[in-house]
């Protein structure tokens, strides 16, 4: 795991040092995501100058010895690569090209057996045999061409884009805010994505004119292009959608009990695939399905303790740490849990907008980070359950969504939309106590801590004036656009859906859009950035393209039957945790944000609000941000999700200067 960036610069502008200098500073700036080492390499010398830099960051996991040092140039000499990530089926591969003929290996890297197969197979060949999670930047040294591409599911991030007549590239936007007078405008539209996903979504970025390489992506990269401005359009070497159609097509042909044992024999392979290191590594365990799947899987291929963490809270309505606590002794795992208190809340949020590279509002980033630097003290390389939601129907809303939506929707709009209105407008904490004095009440299945949350989930949803409005409002963490100066033409996600999933049941729809967005520009986003900025290399076994292969061929009553999701990942964790530990409604990482912004983070949120941060971005209708604000403090009504996403767009802009 580590960072790179670089540039192409057709005009050469640049002798040897100078280009080396400013690798050297972009590369610096997300020393975090590899601080064991780093270098640069140039091509073109000082007297023709240089045209094109690779910089590398080195978080050293497989072979930690010089041999795996980057840039790195093929044995042949005509390929040169930067690149982040791991390939877990690296020693299978290297068997595999030895079997062809003898090749002078330097060392164990992973790396080296990456641009083996790409000296034989080309970018595209050997990527595609790749089971694995990477960014890459590879120059073809013959032919000028420099590739840029990303994994399949888009574990690791890679931006990329044309600054007054260089071409830039790198992990993170702050290696390219590196570079000498870097200082693009601000893109509207993708502000307004901000506030409606609490992310941008790719392939925009907080940038205009600098992207995100999307998930399953290859961009190729000439002079000729840099110096016309005309970019090639992005290659996807990998189609999520056509994947999960085609196993679809080929159904599972056994019996549960048959796809369980499938289901176990895939995930064992995938975990011990991600546990191949030289130094010491760790699960995050929260106490879900997943995790503590993962967590069990990886303790029955252990000869011995494995180390899990997790992240609780003093508010015992979000605390499911006792649930993650009691998997652990089950398992017999050397566990440690932090419980996050208000000061550390306080401490923490004001400076999390620094790590998150553009605008990032999804509140578990919180307990994410936290948890990855608790980790991050004891181990280098930490296994998560990211994934198992979106391949084998975790989220409530597969089940929850189709249903409600065949209830209401064949009422008139004018009045679903009006008890939409009506129920939005009482506050959550009302809704929650409400429910909460009821026995045996519908906060039993909401989670009756926050039943409130829920259920003005449920209010905006029935404001929906379609199917397709339905499916991006169960996508959005807001619909409000008012504080915004000039909010431009509406766009939603689902306005560009690929005509593929026509034909697909409403909670299938929901599973593979989720893969392709919510996964690739919220969690895994959230989960780059965290364990990135404590320099941590997080693993996700769920996201090996057999593990979806096998989930999107499986029956659809393998995964959701009734009220329950991932019912084969339940059946198979049965084996190794009572199934009292798991029989609770699914809570996530949701945080009281409400309440802290009242409380512990008030004051930080009046400065931000109040002060010249919010004078200063005039892309902000500060009336309305302010207004919001008053009424939020005061518990007339709820703001919090759009309150966040100010604030991280606020404390973004001061990270950014």
């Amino acid at each position: 795991m580590c960072g790179i960036t670089g540039f192409l610069d057709p005009r050469r502008t640049l002798d040897g040092t100078e280009a080396k200098q400013r690798l050297k500073a972009m590369g610096d700036a997300i020393a975090h995501r590899g601080p064991d080492a780093g270098d640069q390499w140039v091509e073109g010398g000082s007297e023709g100058g240089a045209w094109l830099g690779l910089a590398h960051r080195r978080l050293s996991i497989v072979d930690l010895t010089p041999t795996g040092a980057q840039p790195m140039t093929s044995h042949c000499g005509r390929f040169t690569i930067s690149y982040n990530g791991e390939i877990y089926n690296h020693a299978d591969l290297r068997a595999d090209l030895d079997a062809y003929g003898s090749v002078p290996w330097r060392g164990t890297s992973d790396t080296e057996v990456l641009l083996t197969l790409i000296a034989r197979h080309g970018v595209r060949g050997a990527i595609d045999l790749c089971d694995g999670m990477f960014a890459l930047a590879v120059l073809d040294r013959e032919t000028g061409c420099l590739t840029l591409a990303r994994d399949a599911f888009g574990e690791k991030p890679l931006y990329f884009g044309l600054w007054k007549g260089t071409f830039l590239f790198g992990s993170e936007l702050e290696a390219l805010r590196a570079w000498p007078g870097f200082a693009p405008d601000e893109d509207s539209a993708a502000l307004t994505d901000y506030f409606a996903y609490s992310c941008i979504p790719a392939p925009r970025t907080i940038y205009e004119g600098i992207h995100k390489l999307p998930p399953g992506h290859l961009v190729e990269i000439t002079g000729d292009d840099v110096s016309s401005g005309n970019l090639s359009a992005p290659l996807q070497w990998f189609d999520p959608i056509g994947a999960a159609l085609t196993a679809r097509e080929n159904p599972f042909d056994g019996s549960f009990e048959q796809a369980v044992e499938a289901t176990r024999a895939v995930l064992t392979q995938s975990v011990a695939r991600r546990q191949a290191a030289d130094v010491p590594l760790g699960a995050l365990l929260s106490g879900g399905v997943d995790s503590s799947l993962t967590a069990a899987l990886m303790q029955s291929l252990s000869d011995r303790c494995i180390r899990t963490f997790t992240i609780g809270f003093e508010d015992r309505g979000y605390d499911e740490s006792p649930y993650a606590e009691a998997v652990a002794r089950h398992l017999g795992t050397d566990h440690q849990t932090q419980i996050l208190t208000a000061q550390g809340v306080t401490d923490v949020v004001p400076y999390l907008a620094a790590h998150c590279d553009e605008p990032f509002a999804d509140s578990s980033l919180v307990p994410t980070y936290l948890v990855s630097r608790m980790a991050g003290r004891h181990v280098k390389v930490v296994l998560s359950g990211d994934g198992g939601d979106e391949l084998f129907g975790g989220y409530n809303r597969y089940l929850f969504g189709p249903r409600l939506w065949s209830k209401v929707s064949g009422l008139p709009g004018p009045l679903r939309r009006g008890l939409g209105q009506g129920l939005g407008a009482v506050p959550p904490g009302t809704l929650t106590a409400m429910f909460a004095a009821l026995p045996n009440s519908l906060s039993s299945q909401l989670g009756w801590g926050r039943a409130g949350e829920q259920l003005h989930k449920v209010a905006r949803l029935l404001r929906a004036h379609d199917r397709q409005d339905y499916h991006d409002r169960l996508l959005r963490t807001t619909d409000r656009r008012d504080v915004l100066a000039d909010p431009g033409p509406e766009h939603a996600l689902t306005d560009d859906m690929d005509p593929r999933l026509s034909d697909l049941p409403f909670a299938q729809v929901l599973m593979v859009f989720d893969l392709c967005h919510y996964l690739p520009n919220d969690v895994l986003s959230k989960v780059d950035r965290a364990s990135m900025a404590t320099s941590l290399e997080t693993r996700t076994p769920f996201l090996s393209r057999s593990v979806m292969d096998l989930a999107w061929s499986l029956p659809m009553d393998h995964k959701v039957q009734g009220s329950t999701g991932k019912r084969v990942l339940r059946t198979l964790l049965d084996a190794h945790v009572p199934q009292s530990l798991m029989d609770r409604p699914k809570a996530g990482f949701a945080l009281p944000i409400g309440r802290w912004l009242r409380g512990p983070l008030s004051s930080w949120a009046e400065d931000l609000l109040c002060g010249e941060s919010l004078a200063a971005a005039d892309q902000l209708d500060s009336r309305s941000v302010q207004r919001l604000w008053v009424e939020h403090k005061s518990g007339r009504r709820d703001h919090e999700s759009l309150i966040w996403s100010l604030l991280m767009y606020l404390s973004w802009r001061q990270s950014a200067r």
